[in-house]
């Protein structure tokens, strides 16, 4: 985002186009309707989402990615808060903000049980168990794009890894759609591009992990990172050259990333322990649910303890600032009693409760503009 320092904090604003908004503005793009992102009118429309795909780290590679930067790019977009798979996934599938989809955290506090939005566990470890007693249909209750695409008569697709089919953050965001399982490129491409090819109106969604997996192993910018950035850059321009005629086909990412390298332990630090019930969220972005009564102390040390290295805030005052967005009253008792977004290239990790993340050096969640800010990128075969 021109003008924003990476380190700078990003806050969201209602009055900028944001992630949310993309898959309303390609099903309005198909339908006719209005829509805030300036995308042609077509019969079919396919957004690909690429994990970790920045904004600035697309710049900042542009040589490695040289089709994608010779894109009409609509954003930059803001994601929402925090910066991570899980929030971004469910904002595009219901085209609502975290604080009213109610998914507020890779890890945040529902009826007492910290959930895990990415495998729909919690620290019981049991899925199936989980799966009951925290049904996707009830902790994200509203209708997704999918279903409200179904009721204008368009065709709704989602192509995504064969193990995501059945999985609590599938039915949470992008329930209602024909789900297409794929392994590998060839097959991503291939029931896409047959999905925009199938008479009437048609939305199509689309979702490759590689670039983030690589970016948290290597970091990202990293040789192996840019090489799977050059492989995308390719796919890209070949799902392009093959779209059928009436059709667009729109590219953005779920976060940034940032190479972190200072860490604070939650779970053996005892002065962030003090206090505190559950760790939510995660390295860049913590949601740190208080002990009766110990809220206030809790924000207090960890406002000691990480000093310059985050904004730490009460939740009531990230309420007040829109982090999470307009919020519904049932989301409320999630939202957590402090919250801490990281800064910089430091992390609040888990070494005991999430032992393989706290060792990744790429990591993402926080408000800052290498983490918050995405591109739109599309084009179009009229």
């Amino acid at each position: 985002m021109p003008g924003v320092e990476a380190a700078e904090l990003v806050l969201p604003d209602p009055a900028r186009p944001g992630l949310h908004d993309v898959m309303p503005a390609l099903l309005d793009a198909v339908t006719g309707g209005p829509q805030r992102l300036g995308l042609p009118p077509v019969r079919a429309a396919a957004l690909l989402l690429v994990d970790g795909l920045g904004h600035r780290l697309l710049h900042e590679h542009a040589s490695d990615a040289p089709f994608l930067a010779s894109m009409a790019d609509h954003g930059p977009l803001l994601v929402g808060f925090p910066s991570s798979t899980s929030i971004s996934v469910t904002s595009l599938g219901t085209g609502l903000p975290p604080g009213t989809h109610g998914t507020l955290g890779i890890r945040f506090r529902v009826d007492g049980t910290l959930l895990d939005s990415l495998t729909w566990t919690s620290d019981a470890g049991n899925a199936d168990r989980t799966l009951e007693a925290l049904p996707p249909e009830t902790v994200q209750p509203h209708p997704t794009v999918f279903e409200r695409a179904a009721a204008r008569d368009v065709g709704a697709t989602v192509v995504s890894a064969r193990a995501f089919r059945e999985s609590g953050l599938t039915r949470s965001a992008l329930r209602g759609a024909d789900y297409r399982g794929v392994g590998a490129f060839g097959d991503l491409a291939a029931e896409l591009l047959d999905a925009l090819g199938r008479p009437g109106p048609q939305l199509v969604y689309a979702y490759h992990a590689d670039l983030d997996q690589l970016g948290h192993l290597h970091g990202p910018g990293s040789t192996a990172w840019r090489w799977q950035l050059r492989q995308i850059d390719r796919l890209v321009e070949q799902l392009v050259a093959e779209l059928p005629a009436g059709t667009l086909l729109a590219v953005t990412g779920d976060h940034g990333m940032v190479t972190v390298d200072r860490r604070y332990d939650a779970d053996t630090d005892p002065d962030l322990r003090a206090g505190v019930a559950l760790v939510g969220g995660d390295p860049r972005a913590r949601l740190v649910y208080a002990e009766d009564g110990a809220a206030d102390d809790v924000l207090a040390t960890w406002r000691g303890v990480l000093g310059e290295d985050a904004w730490v805030l009460p939740g009531a005052e990230v309420l007040e600032r829109g982090w999470f967005g307009a919020l519904d009253d049932p989301v409320r008792p999630r939202v957590p009693d402090v919250v801490a977004a990281l800064r910089g290239t430091a992390a609040v990790v888990r070494t005991e409760g999430e032992r393989l993340l706290s060792r990744l050096p790429g990591q993402h969640g926080s408000l800052t503009g290498d983490e918050h800010v995405v591109p739109l990128l599309a084009a179009a075969r009229v």
